[in-house]
């Protein structure tokens, strides 16, 4: 599905051939376009048009940087946009790095892709089958990827125009927002439709493509996040329109139930699982879960995901995320906020006062963190040919040595491979003292070859998973206040990661429970939705931490084994409750009168 373009090339290409033997030229049809006709008589080119929706539902491997880095997980070196979308730096005229940077996220691209799905399902009567089970697959499908693109711009903008008219060039574009309710209301009632038209299953080449897990799965999300308090309290209580943000009216409880019984409803599949849900005590727990990430195979935890071909898609989340000590370009390094969150093997928190903690911080931590995280010290692979004679081993190095110069008498510095002074790509180098681990395949060089080649993967991106559904199902258990079963389902997800049982209750059970979807699904792109969902703005948008590691001189002049790592302030950051929603840009206020700003962009 990632070669669409490909496709509708080729399939243009047939037609050219086809028409070309015609004598009777002067009657064919136009051969630089596949006419209307033609699309829908023709099944081959209906699943082309599909793919090409499926093409355009936004996801950040190809592009390989992600809203990590506009969160509390992580930093894009030196970005401005990152920065000051950090700083709450947004205006209707710029909306940095959100928009432009990470995802084709404008509100028209949006709504070109929304455009596709309606001129499908106006269509579809007349497609050319007797198909009637191919032909409700290709409706849920279109029907699935509508409501996941209103759910997208839901999730940013709050209440938006809800299309499902073919507009032409002669039409009254002019189109008021509609309420935030209403939109929640449209988005769960395609779900529930195409859950009704999908497959179980897709096999084979239609692996990758919707299946009723997968909108079963989106209803999920798109109510816990309806449930959630941004959008049922007065995080603006002076805005005029809080139908946009909100819900005005009903009962949260109810809310909270839909959620829960939306996400047991994917559980009550019996179609999937944790992967390697049970590790014995031989298992490689942090091994099982890295490997989860990069394998291309389908498992029992993934419900919809794209797959990519890497010398196609080009896709760069390795190149962009790996240490710059491998050519890896660093741009979402993570935070010491996040490297704070992992708790200790023991369920403790981790705490730089306590002084084990804090003389061996990556000592007996979570094993989710020695799979999501390069840190000094971390074994990996082996060094390109520009470095293996400094690091024959394959050891993460983000620290600095002290050394002692007999002839100079004086001390001077040795910078390791990683940082940004290394002497390999020092341009591309993390600021925070850590790399990415999570999603980079171990097997593909990092190197990047200019015009080709070099620093691609073929790692898929799981849009949704089943841990994902058993924290979604927790949350609302917590919130409707049955904490244990709330708790059975919390520590399935702990348990594949080797950590112990949960056994708060109440307040403290909902701090635990947030910390455990923080990690679990660390660098998914959950955590700037749940941030502001959660409204915990201040919390998340403090002063950003990196890792100091020295290798400290001692008093014989020579260089310490251990190092001395402190997590100091690298970076300020800071909150404007604006932030909580993005603005709609002047250009498209401009041209719909009907539009109703959100707050704080006036």
């Amino acid at each position: 599905m990632d070669n669409i373009k490909q496709l509708i090339k080729i399939s243009m290409l047939i037609i050219v051939l086809l028409t070309s033997c015609n004598e009777d030229f002067l009657e064919t049809e136009p051969l630089t376009e596949i006419s209307e006709v033609a699309l829908w008589q023709d099944p081959n080119l209906i699943r082309t048009y599909i793919n090409n929706i499926y093409a355009g539902v936004p996801e950040p491997f190809r592009r390989g940087r992600l809203t990590s880095n506009l969160v509390d997980e992580a930093d894009y070196r030196g970005n401005t946009g990152s920065l000051n979308f950090n700083r709450g730096v947004i205006t209707q005229d710029a909306t940095p790095a959100w928009i432009s940077m990470y995802y084709d996220l404008y509100w028209a691209d949006f709504y070109k892709r929304i455009r596709y799905c309606n001129v499908f399902l106006k269509n579809m009567e007349r497609i050319n089958s007797d198909d009637d089970a191919l032909k409700n697959r290709m409706e849920g499908e279109v029907r699935f990827l509508r409501a996941y693109l209103y759910h997208n711009m839901t999730s940013i903008w709050g209440g938006v125009p809800i299309i499902t008219d073919v507009y032409e060039l002669s039409d009254d574009f002019n189109a008021s927002r509609d309420s935030y309710e209403d939109c929640i209301n449209f988005i769960v009632a395609e779900c529930d439709k195409a859950a009704s038209l999908l497959p179980e299953v897709q096999n084979g080449a239609n692996r990758g493509r919707a299946t009723k897990g997968a909108a079963l799965a989106l209803k999920s999300r798109v109510l816990l996040y309806a449930a959630s308090d941004l959008h049922n309290t007065a995080v603006f209580p002076s805005y005029s329109n809080p139908e946009l943000l909100g819900y005005t009216g009903g009962d949260r409880n109810a809310r909270w139930t839909a959620a829960k019984n939306a996400a047991k409803a994917v559980i009550d599949m019996g179609l999937y699982n944790l992967y390697k849900a049970n590790p014995s005590t031989e298992d490689s727990v942090a091994q099982n879960i890295s490997e989860y990430f990069i394998t291309k195979d389908f498992t029992e935890e993934d419900i919809w995901y794209r797959y990519f071909i890497e010398e196609k898609s080009k896709q760069m989340i390795g190149l962009y995320s790996g240490p710059n000590g491998y050519h890896g370009w660093g741009t979402q390094a993570p935070i010491g906020d996040l490297v704070d969150d992992y708790e200790m093997k023991d369920g403790s928190r981790f705490n730089w006062d306590n002084p084990e903690h804090a003389s061996r911080p990556y000592i007996n931590r979570d094993q989710r963190f020695y799979a999501h995280i390069f840190f000094e010290g971390a074994k990996w692979r082996t060094r390109p040919h520009d470095a293996i004679g400094r690091d024959p081993e394959g050891v993460i190095q983000v620290g600095t040595w002290e050394r002692w110069d007999n002839n100079k008498q004086e001390m001077y510095l040795e910078y390791g491979l990683d940082t940004r002074y290394g002497g390999i790509e020092e341009w591309n180098g993390s600021y925070t003292g850590y790399y990415m681990r999570k999603f980079i395949d171990p097997v593909k060089d990092l190197t990047y070859i200019e015009g080709g080649g070099g620093g691609y993967q073929g790692v898929p991106y799981r849009f949704f998973r089943y841990a994902e559904i058993l924290l979604n199902y927790a949350e609302a258990c917590i919130e409707l206040g049955e904490d244990s079963e709330a708790r059975k389902y919390i520590n399935m997800i702990r348990r594949r990661a080797g950590q112990p049982e949960v056994t708060e209750s109440g307040a403290e059970l909902k701090q635990r429970y947030r910390n455990e979807r923080r990690i679990e699904l660390a660098f998914e792109e959950h955590r700037i939705h749940d941030v502001r969902r959660w409204v915990i703005g201040p919390q998340a948008y403090k002063p950003a931490l990196r890792a100091n590691v020295r290798y400290k001189l001692l008093p014989d002049k020579t260089t310490s084994l251990v190092p001395t790592i402190t997590h100091e302030i690298f970076q300020t950051r800071s909150w404007l409750d604006k932030s909580y929603f993005m603005p709609i840009t002047r250009s498209e206020m401009n041209k719909n009168n009907l539009l109703i700003q959100n707050p704080g962009y006036e």
